[in-house]
């Protein structure tokens, strides 16, 4: 199989979004044995692979193939997950807006995707029917952040808020720059790493607003922050926009201490600051990618005074039933334990 994906790519230049299982095995990134079950699992959910990350796919099982490649175990659904698996549905009062916090809200101007990941918590929203927002759509989610000024902070999701129009996030970012108690817009999107040309002079005018603007790559696997992806994300920065990084604990992806080392220290090369590594969302058909959050809290305590603290993410759980999210990252301090160390306070701690 390793030697098919290589034969492919040397004969292939794959400028094409691939979206179908005929694409697939056209790619040699599938054997046409596996055309019943890519048939299967893509009658349920979405698949994309953009050229860009098409040309990191070394074999059909390397980290990169394993987000984006669909797999039988997809249509498995454990007892435990959901088709929503963080209250979204339950918690949006009008369409496209999100209210879990007090003081900030979600904005799902679109629900399309540059790719498709496989472990994907809105896996059952997301895909070609791109769940746009249409203008009077669009003005009723804008008109109930204006109605609510205890909202002080706007999280444009999907989808992909990077995949709209520039003339269509520019009209969306400046209507919530006129809204005086918004003081924050934050853009979480995989653009700068799964279509890098996607990010345009244009684009970036559109991300233009007196307010502070931030934007929220997600990447994985070190591999994904390639020089064309770093470039993107330095046209970000020479806007004065920050860069922070999203990602998730998938097993097979990022679960060892050497890949998530090589990630969170690749994000710093590319001036991003890491900022939240989630575990895994219990979507449907996602379990194979699981690992336990003792795995997890691991993994980070063996990084502790490995990498420095600037490549520190905050491990987080969103609580089912949109509860929202919880630190969960290691203890190291334990009051009451035999110690080895006394605090100003005189009480005796175990740091491991």
């Amino acid at each position: 199989m390793h030697d098919m994906v290589k034969t492919a790519q040397q004969h292939s230049p794959k400028r094409a979004t691939l979206r179908t299982p005929s694409d697939l095995i056209d790619a040699g990134l599938a054997h046409e044995t596996d055309r019943s079950m890519l048939e299967a699992v893509g009658e349920r959910f979405t698949m994309a692979i953009p050229p860009a990350f098409q040309d990191l796919i070394t074999h059909p099982d390397d980290p990169i193939a394993r987000q984006v490649i669909p797999d039988a175990r997809e249509l498995v659904t454990l007892p435990h997950e959901d088709t929503d698996p963080i209250g979204d549905d339950a918690l949006s009062p009008v369409p496209g807006i999100v209210h879990r916090y007090a003081d900030r809200a979600l904005l799902k101007p679109l629900l399309v995707c540059p790719l498709y990941c496989r472990f994907c918590f809105r896996r059952e929203h997301v895909g070609p029917g791109g769940g746009l927002l249409n203008d009077a759509q669009l003005e009723t989610a804008l008109d109930w952040v204006r109605q609510h000024p205890n909202i002080r902070e706007i999280i444009l999701t999907g989808g992909d808020p990077l995949m709209l129009a520039p003339r269509r996030l520019k009209h969306i970012v400046q209507s919530l720059s006129d809204i005086p108690h918004i003081e924050t817009i934050r853009i979480h999107s995989r653009v700068p790493v799964a279509d890098p040309a996607r990010m345009t002079a244009e684009l970036l005018d559109a991300m233009e607003t007196d307010r502070a603007m931030w934007l929220v790559v997600h990447a994985n696997h070190a591999s994904e922050l390639t020089p064309e992806a770093t470039k993107a994300i330095r046209a970000v920065l020479s806007r004065a926009i920050p860069v922070l990084s999203q990602s998730v604990l998938l097993r097979g992806v990022n679960d060892t201490v050497e890949s998530l080392e090589a990630l969170l220290r690749a994000f710093l090369k590319a001036r991003v600051k890491p900022y939240y590594l989630h575990h895994l969302d219990a979507a449907a058909g996602t379990g194979h990618f699981h690992v336990p959050v003792e795995e997890g809290q691991a993994l980070l305590r063996q990084l502790r005074g490995r990498v420095t603290g600037l490549a520190w993410p905050t491990y987080v759980l969103d609580i089912p039933g949109g509860r929202g999210k919880v630190p969960i990252g290691p203890e190291y301090l334990k009051p009451g334990s035999p110690g080895t160390v006394s605090t100003p306070d005189g009480e005796t701690c175990d740091f491991t």
